[in-house]
């Protein structure tokens, strides 16, 4: 199932120390004005806002109590594994908004549901790989007043099992992630914080390795 449907699920939940961790995105109808390609030019034209939270970071099994008891059995007997990613800036300071939205729309990522930004499989935005949302509560980029803003970072996270294989997925966001670190001079960070390590990035991907093959066998 597509990852709207645990963000809705699991939204409002807060991580004390800014931290800001995210699960994945319940299918909806696609606004068409919504809808652009993945080569248009960056703009900051977009003003479709949805202000929501998003917060999780970890994996998520069948009983899993924040999961309310009328959703679909299906989706509740799948477990799933949430993958995160940091970029802030240097020297604890913070990007300018404008700058920061045309970097990721340069990537390819694109603004969608919950105000967020996405690298969808292809151009079904029912499929997202991974997904970008700001480090400031509630997460989502306000577009309209993007300018005025200044933002200390990002965090890219992917839900597992996606539309795309899992290690291609974790590959994917990985290389959208160094790619905005070059552009913005930023910092990779893990999860907790820490510098990302090739050590700790290989660590990563062996986990997703092993949550695939234990996904496969039950």
């Amino acid at each position: 199932m597509d990852g709207l449907r645990w963000l809705l699920l699991l939204v409002g939940l807060l991580v004390i120390g800014g931290v800001y961790l995210y699960s994945r995105r319940e299918k909806a109808p696609v606004d068409e004005d919504e809808v652009r390609s993945d080569r248009d030019a960056p703009s900051l034209d977009d003003t479709d806002l949805v202000d929501e939270p998003f917060l999780v970071n970890e994996e998520i099994s069948p009983d899993d109590d924040s999961v309310e008891d009328e959703e679909d059995p299906v989706v509740a007997d799948v477990p799933q594994k949430i993958v995160t990613v940091r970029i802030v800036a240097r020297e604890k300071k913070s990007f300018p908004g404008d700058e920061l939205i045309l970097s990721m729309r340069g990537i390819g990522l694109r603004h969608g549901k919950f105000g967020i930004f996405h690298r969808y499989d292809g151009s079904d935005e029912s499929k997202t790989i991974f997904s970008a949302a700001s480090l400031v509560e509630p997460g989502s980029f306000d577009l309209q007043n993007i300018k005025g803003q200044e933002i200390p970072g990002i965090s890219l996270f992917l839900v597992l099992p996606g539309p795309v294989e899992s290690t291609e997925a974790f590959d994917s966001m990985m290389a959208a992630a160094r790619a905005l670190t070059q552009s913005l001079n930023g910092e990779l960070l893990d999860e907790s914080g820490s510098t990302l390590s090739i050590q700790r990035e290989r660590y990563l991907r062996e986990e997703i390795i092993q949550f695939q093959h234990s996904s496969l066998a039950s």
